[in-house]
């Protein structure tokens, strides 16, 4: 079996979308399916580098190939007319595309062609057909769909949601196409001694101190303008904790240097590191050495830093729109918030007064995403989904 997995941009600045991409290539292949990634070297939208990486030809990656191709010079859209000619040209080639991303010029085009070529694919919406998503440029979404998306919904082989929640929620377009809930996988840390120390040394952490995380792409979706003030409140009520804030946003870079002035000009100041982009050994290590994750989103399809955190042992807060908070409640492996300051602030309280509950919560995190996000038992399930559809196809 041939799989081409194709989305805008493989950059981890982009955060979990391309991680994901990554990872499942890399265990399809170890499961010996033959796989082929193809992305633009867009590495971030205002003034970055492209990748530097060889252009229009296969490299080598954990088991599978990537072929990049070159970003147009605007590079928000994440857009190549050679990979589209590419894939025109070699889509006969592959058994079934899984496209990653709705709302992409690279991604809507992919799919046309993969329809005019016979080759069946998946569409992977990201949380953009969320209505709180689709709310954003409505007007412009409500006609980007009635000219492409909406017709690349009908002509899916299946629609993959990571979530009952996602599929629960998400907007069809009028279109019935088959429903797919497989939720997304994480690959458990590399096993760190001494990572609190490490942390704490490396950023000039008091010993002892707590650490609240905050590890995700700095958007609004994300809540920050829910947490900061409850971190704030703690503060005040003489709660000893650290804020470690880790992302970026490649896309949005006035909202991040907006978040980075409004903790420079409160008391958090002197209890916050900002880190920026983190992968590799300081992300694992960040993951390992918190004591507390906390995503308090707006909304969130999955949350592949939730689940990076549960596997680490962390246990973590989230908010009710976050759609893996049932799985984080059911399975106890942290607490789930409404989207209040105030009953952000409660759980946070909690969890920082009750050391012994969150280190409880922490090992059943592990236990839970251990069992349930193994990227190999999710590959395995990916591979039987393409082969229904293939035998589908051939009937």
């Amino acid at each position: 079996m041939r799989i081409l997995q194709i989305i805008p941009s493989i950059s981890l600045v982009y955060g979990g979308p391309s991680q994901v991409v990554l990872e499942l290539s890399a265990a399809l292949a170890r499961e010996g399916i033959k796989v082929t990634a193809i992305a633009t070297n867009s590495n971030g939208d205002t003034g970055q580098k492209p990748l530097d990486v060889p252009l229009n030809v296969p490299v080598p990656q954990d088991g599978y190939e990537i072929i990049y191709f070159r970003c147009t010079p605007f590079r928000r859209y994440k857009f190549s007319l050679d990979l589209l000619k590419w894939l025109n040209l070699q889509a006969h080639k592959y058994d079934l595309a899984h496209i990653h991303a709705l709302f992409s010029p690279i991604s809507s085009f992919a799919a046309k062609i993969c329809h005019q070529q016979k080759l069946p694919y998946i569409l992977r919406p990201l949380g953009t057909l969320d209505p709180a998503d689709l709310r954003k440029k409505r007007l412009l979404k409500q006609l980007y769909a009635l000219i492409l998306e909406s017709a690349n919904l009908a002509n899916a082989a299946a629609i993959h949601f990571t979530s009952p929640q996602e599929a629960k929620i998400s907007e069809r377009f009028g279109v019935s196409t088959r429903d797919l809930v497989i939720p997304l996988g994480v690959t458990p840390p590399n096993k760190q001694e001494n990572h609190k120390a490490t942390i704490h040394t490396r950023f000039a952490i008091p010993a002892n101190t707590p650490l609240v995380l905050f590890l995700s792409r700095i958007d609004p979706k994300k809540g920050l303008n829910l947490l900061i003030p409850a971190l704030e409140k703690l503060l005040k009520e003489g709660l000893n904790f650290h804020f470690v804030l880790a992302g970026t946003n490649p896309q949005n870079r006035d909202y991040e240097e907006k978040i980075k002035l409004q903790i420079y000009h409160s008391p958090l100041r002197e209890h916050t590191t900002i880190t920026g982009f983190v992968t590799g050994e300081l992300k694992s290590a960040l993951l390992q050495a918190a004591d507390i994750f906390v995503l308090p989103s707006y909304y969130e399809n999955f949350g592949v830093a939730v689940a990076e955190a549960m596997v680490a042992g962390t246990p973590v807060i989230v908010s009710e729109q976050v759609h893996i908070c049932q799985q984080v409640q059911e399975s106890e492996s942290g607490w789930v918030s409404k989207l209040e300051v105030s009953a952000l602030a409660k759980l946070l309280r909690v969890a920082l007064q009750n050391p012994h509950e969150c280190q409880r919560r922490g090992l059943r995190a592990k236990e839970y995403a251990l069992q349930h996000y193994s990227w190999d038992a999710i590959a395995r399930q990916m591979i039987q989904v393409y082969q229904q559809i293939l035998l589908a196809q051939q009937s």
